[in-house]
């Protein structure tokens, strides 16, 4: 049976891409059974019903590498996190919740740095020098001065990558951008899901010349850290690794005990001093999330 990948799926139907072209399935009511919903961005196992009018059912859903509420899509393995030069100012705890998030999934994540006409005072530098120490592909793009969307081009082919970040900083101005010059039979796409100029409100997958997807939705513009302790935080943050074996007692916080390797480095200057002050927040943050957690527990007496 033919396999492929759902580009769309809207009012119980699914467009599979395939190498024979997009086909319209139906799920089997297996499906409902186990309570498994298809997503955008699934690799499916299909079979046709139809070939005229490539129609089909779906049959199998392959594992999942990563799954995303918000929007609703599977197996995306990259993450464009934009932030404006200027206007807006960048709201920097959103950028690391973001990139936190995208570790947490082991999906690789690229800084954009978009509007880089407007930063007539080159703040972005620090910015830049920041996010690349800690290992992250930083990118600068101006849509006025048509910059940087050669190296934007080559971090999305081979990848099924989302954009997202704070509002106003220029998400769909880069997406229709991405979609205009380097997306693959855009028009016949329109026709065939009749997805009109960016009115649909589901997660579509639009197919790069170069290889790879890039999922067309504005993305989203605030997260919240879920399903991460505040003893696994430091995890998420690739910057400290080379120097937690620094640190002189076993399961250090980086945060009051003395000899630690991690705030050596800070010091230093080897990791930025902006990210560090964020992962002290968010530790207290799910910190006292935690604490919380545990005193409710203790008054229904499920602890002991």
């Amino acid at each position: 049976m033919p396999t492929g990948t759902i580009i769309k799926g809207i009012g119980g139907f699914y467009y599979v891409s395939s190498d024979d072209g997009i086909h319209e399935c139906k799920a089997r009511g297996i499906f409902r059974k186990n309570d498994l919903t298809p997503l955008t961005g699934d690799r499916v196992t299909f079979s046709v019903t139809d070939a005229a009018r490539k129609k089909g059912n779906i049959d199998e859903i392959q594992e999942r590498s990563s799954i995303l509420v918000r929007p609703a899509v599977a197996n995306v393995d990259q993450l464009i996190v934009v932030i404006a030069a200027r206007s807006p100012e960048p709201d920097m705890l959103l950028l690391d919740k973001l990139l936190i998030s995208a570790e947490k999934q082991n999906i690789s994540a690229v800084l954009c740095i978009n509007k880089t006409d407007l930063d007539q005072e080159d703040s972005r530098t620090g910015l830049h020098e920041a996010y690349s120490k800690a290992g992250y592909r930083v990118i600068e793009t101006s849509s006025k001065e048509n910059n940087g969307f050669e190296e934007l081009d080559s971090a999305l082919t081979a990848h099924i990558s989302v954009f997202a970040g704070q509002s106003g900083v220029g998400k769909s101005t880069l997406l229709n951008r991405v979609m205009n010059t380097m997306a693959m039979k855009t028009g016949e796409l329109s026709d065939k899901l009749d997805r009109g100029k960016h009115t649909t409100r589901h997660a579509e997958l639009m197919e790069l010349a170069r290889g790879g997807y890039i999922v067309d939705t504005p993305g989203f513009s605030s997260y919240e850290l879920a399903g991460i302790r505040y003893d696994e935080l430091q995890n998420y943050f690739p910057e400290f690794a080379d120097y937690i074996s620094g640190c002189r007692f076993i399961g250090c916080s980086h945060i009051n005990e003395p000899d630690c390797g991690v705030k050596n480095a800070v010091g230093s200057g080897a990791v930025s001093v902006g990210r560090y002050e964020r992962y002290k927040e968010l530790f207290a943050v799910l910190k006292q999330e935690d604490d919380m957690k545990y005193k409710k527990g203790n008054r229904k007496g499920t602890k002991p």
